[in-house]
C-alpha cells in the first residue's frame, strides 16, 4: 500500500505516537511514585504503631513490678538466703555422736568410764565427765583425748579431778571433768563428714 499523505502529516503522525508512549511511560513513573509514597506512609504509620505499643507494655510492666511490691520479694530473698546461712552453722556444729562414742570409747584408757557429754556454749566444744580407779588414770584420759593421732580434739583442758576418801569403796572413786575443743578437720561434725562423703 502506498502511502500518499504528505511529509508533513506524516511526520505528525509520528510525532503523535512518540507522544502516546512518553504519556505512558509518565503515566507509570507517577503511579510508581505513588506507590512508593503510599508503601513509605505505611511503613511510618506501622513502626509509630508498634513504638506506641511497646512503650505501653514497658509501662504496663513497671505497673505490675510495683504493684507486686519488688522490695518485699527482694526482701524475702535476703532473709531466706540469711536462714539458710544460719543452718549451715547450725549443722557445722551438729555433732554426730555414735561416730564420737566409738572413737571416744577407743581412746578411753582402762579403768576409766565415760559418763556424761554436753555441748558447752564455747563454739566447737564439748564438756566430756568420766570416772576413774586413780587420779592417774584421770590425767591419762587428758592425754588421750588431746593426742592428735585421735583426730577427735585439738585441745582437752581438765577443768576438774575429784576423788572420793578412802573410806568409799566404789570401784571408781575419782570424778574427772574435761573441756575439748573439737578439730577442724575431724570426722565427728556433720558438715565435716558430708564432705568427706562428697569426696
Amino acid at each position: 500500500m502506498i502511502n500518499l499523505l504528505p511529509p508533513e502529516t506524516k511526520e505528525a503522525y509520528r510525532y503523535a505516537r512518540h507522544n502516546r508512549m512518553l504519556a505512558r511511560w509518565a503515566t507509570a513513573c507517577v503511579l510508581s511514585l505513588a506507590g512508593g509514597a503510599l508503601l513509605a506512609a505505611g511503613g511510618y504509620l506501622y513502626l509509630s504503631r508498634s513504638i506506641t505499643t511497646t512503650t505501653q507494655q514497658i509501662a504496663s510492666t513497671n505497673h505490675q513490678l510495683q504493684a507486686q511490691n519488688l522490695a518485699s520479694v527482694q526482701k524475702q530473698v535476703t532473709t531466706i538466703s540469711n536462714n539458710l546461712k544460719l543452718t549451715v552453722q547450725v549443722l557445722s556444729q551438729e555433732i554426730l555422736f555414735s561416730k564420737l562414742l566409738k572413737q571416744l570409747a577407743s581412746v578411753m584408757p582402762n579403768n576409766a568410764i565415760l559418763t556424761n557429754l554436753a555441748i558447752t556454749q564455747a563454739q566447737g566444744g564439748i564438756d566430756i565427765t568420766a570416772q576413774t580407779t586413780d587420779y592417774g588414770t584421770a590425767t591419762q584420759l587428758q592425754v588421750n583425748l588431746a593426742d592428735p593421732k585421735n583426730q577427735i580434739f585439738s585441745k582437752a583442758d581438765i577443768v576438774s579431778i575429784t576423788c572420793a576418801s578412802g573410806s568409799d569403796k566404789s570401784k571408781y572413786p575419782c570424778t574427772v571433768t574435761l573441756r575439748a575443743l573439737f578439730a577442724t578437720d575431724n570426722p565427728f561434725l556433720f558438715i565435716n563428714d558430708q564432705k568427706g562423703a562428697s569426696s
